[in-house]
């Protein structure tokens, strides 16, 4: 049910062009006010921001804010967004085949960052706008920045960073194979052309953070982390008796995925984690393969990766190999 009725309020916006920070105000104030939106008012939100106007930044940061809200912290459990809310969102932004406008940018990028645990379709689904924003130079970005078709911008490198080490994109400042193949396809896309200064830094990092970086962290499915806060819920009196409890237990096995496989006891892990970190250090042979393919797929080593391989090259050197 509405809390208010907006009619008014939308065709005031219409003949003005222009969504005020009063317009803002009173939506914040009917729509929002205890931080919890229906799913009428989110669509509601969405055909505001569609309309040809000049939003500010205070609408930008209410939208965004209400609808990151209303995808990732609405729905049980608490920071995974479930494939319905996944598939809603994108159907939201692409009834017009584009990410149209900097706030549906900063709305999926946001989204990304707030979330626990996010679909894998909607994973794929956010690396392909960004892609195609930073590639064609269409739509506004979030700081004001100018997109340039065929370079990468300032603008752009923040937008790759937040994306790229989002906790909801494959764990928190894990990059994944998926988000490597998207940097590898900008820096060929690009090469020679006007970039930032900080685009070159930025490949080599996160590129280098896929083939080398360690990552103990296993993000648990929605249907394992619904699990798990249910039992929680239900097991209040004691943490003794609560662990207790825990191990005998098929939820103990959901423990031991985020925490570490000697949580009830054993040996300590401290010299087995630091073995694990060198070892990622070292490049697979899969890993190899991939990094041969990248760079021999235009029979040229260009300055970018003659970069990525001098670093890589520092970094193997520290571990004796």
């Amino acid at each position: 049910m509405m809390k208010m009725d907006v009619t008014g309020l939308i065709g005031d916006i219409k003949a003005r062009q222009a969504i005020s920070a009063a317009d803002v105000m009173s939506l914040r104030k009917e729509i929002w006010p205890d931080g919890v939106i229906s799913a009428d008012e989110a669509g509601l939100l969405f055909e505001i921001n569609d309309l040809d106007s000049q939003p500010g930044g205070e609408w930008l940061e209410f939208f965004v804010s209400a609808i990151t809200a209303y995808i990732v912290q609405q729905t049980e459990p608490k920071g995974y967004i479930s494939e319905d809310n996944a598939r809603w969102l994108m159907q939201k932004i692409d009834h017009d085949g584009k990410v149209e406008s900097a706030a549906e940018l900063e709305l999926l990028v946001r989204t990304m960052e707030k979330a626990t645990g996010t679909p894998e379709i909607l994973q794929d689904y956010v690396l392909k706008q960004i892609e195609d924003t930073v590639l064609t130079g269409k739509g506004p970005s979030r700081d004001g920045g100018a997109l340039q078709p065929g370079s990468v911008s300032d603008s752009e490198v923040q937008i790759l960073r937040r994306v790229c080490y989002a906790a909801g994109s494959d764990g928190p400042g894990r990059i994944s194979r998926n988000e490597a193949d998207m940097l590898f396809r900008i820096k060929d896309a690009t090469l020679g052309a006007d970039n930032s200064k900080h685009w070159p830094k930025l490949f080599v990092q996160l590129v280098g953070n896929y083939l080398m970086a360690y990552g103990e962290y296993e993000m648990l499915c929605r249907t394992e982390a619904a699990r798990l806060e249910r039992f929680m819920d239900d097991n209040k009196p004691s943490v003794r008796g609560f662990f207790g409890r825990m191990k005998d237990t098929d939820i103990g096995g959901t423990f031991r995925k985020v925490f570490d496989s000697d949580i009830f006891g054993g040996k300590n892990a401290e010299c087995g984690h630091i073995d694990a970190v060198e070892q990622a250090r070292k490049l697979t042979i899969v890993e190899n393969s991939w990094l041969h393919g990248k760079i021999r797929a235009d029979q040229n080593l260009d300055p970018i990766e003659s970069d990525l391989l001098d670093f890589i090259a520092e970094e193997l050197a520290g571990t004796g190999h």
